[in-house]
């Protein structure tokens, strides 16, 4: 249920997500989950974290040109099966990522279960950083991965909800 996320930048231009994804299917490493986002939008919340926390993460000043220069790329996070060896090879071949522990939570895929889910964390007040995920309509099950602020009890709460 805690796993591992990467989270790396690309260039926002055709192909560079195909790219990735063979490069991750060469070496028979399967993606789970995966969200990608525009990084602008990234670094504004980077912006809206200093303003609300007065800490200093970069001088304000540097907020507009991060955000004029990271237009051009995208923020992918993403979970496969077998992290170790994915680090390993985005090392290798150049990438720029960060790895982030996380929650994955395999839920019933019907109506309500997000929202308990959802009422758990805030019950324990432990807020969400972001949550992403998916189902196929008519399966039973679906993945959602959440990144909560306080890992160790999140998974405490949803030991018995594990991926």
């Amino acid at each position: 249920m805690v796993r591992t996320e990467i989270q790396l930048f690309l260039e926002n231009v055709p192909g560079q997500l195909g790219k990735l994804a063979a490069l991750l299917a060469d070496e028979r490493i399967n993606i789970d989950a995966l969200t990608i986002q525009d990084a602008s939008a990234y670094v504004q919340e980077l912006f809206k974290a200093r303003g609300k926390s007065l800490k200093r993460i970069a001088p304000a000043a540097s907020y507009g040109s991060m955000r004029k220069d990271s237009a051009d790329y995208a923020l992918i996070r993403l979970l496969v099966n077998q992290t170790d060896r994915a680090v390993d090879l985005l090392s290798r071949e150049g990438y720029i990522f960060d790895i982030v522990p996380v929650i994955a939570l395999e839920l019933q895929n019907r109506p309500g279960t997000l929202s308990e889910m959802a009422r758990k964390f805030g019950e324990e007040g432990i807020n969400i950083n972001y949550v992403y995920g998916s189902a196929m309509s008519g399966e039973g099950k679906a993945l959602f991965v959440f990144c909560p602020e306080d890992i160790d009890v999140a998974a405490r709460i949803f030991k018995d909800y594990g991926a």
